[in-house]
């Protein structure tokens, strides 16, 4: 199985900041949206992934202000990046390798959209029940022997 089949079953709509994007209109957006990353462009070009984990470390190292802050400041500037063949058990390691929870999909320089760790699991899981259901279907349907 392929990053691709992830993509199929996921939305479309990519949201993105550049990094002279204010943060607090970044975190506005992710709140909105019920989003866990933006992929920061600058120009069409990958620059780096805003992801919760890069705000609540901005937080942090601020004492709780964000204010004057830009995603360029805060975003992950060499984030995972994958294409939409990556095989998915390569996928997962290379994840958990990289602490990332969130990584765009680049195909010839174009951004298919952005998988992450529950899409993953989520496609794991859903292609084990399926096996599970078949082995099961075959095991009843075993022939008798004679």
């Amino acid at each position: 199985m392929k990053i691709a089949d992830i993509l199929k079953t996921k939305n479309f709509t990519l949201f993105t900041a550049n990094p002279s994007t204010d943060l607090q209109v970044a975190v506005d957006l992710m709140a909105e949206k019920d989003l866990g990353s933006l992929v920061v462009l600058e120009g069409g070009v990958l620059v780096g992934m805003l992801t919760f984990r890069e705000i609540i470390a901005s937080l942090s190292f601020t004492r709780g202000t964000i204010t004057g802050t830009t995603v360029g400041q805060v975003m992950e500037r060499s984030p995972l990046v994958l294409t939409s063949e990556t095989d998915v058990h390569d996928t997962r390691q290379a994840m958990l390798d990289r602490h990332a929870r969130y990584v765009p999909i680049i195909d010839n320089h174009v951004l298919m959209g952005v998988i992450s760790f529950y899409d993953v699991a989520k496609t794991m899981l859903n292609a084990q029940q399926l096996e599970n259901k078949m082995l099961k279907a075959y095991i009843r349907d075993w022939p008798a022997e004679n």
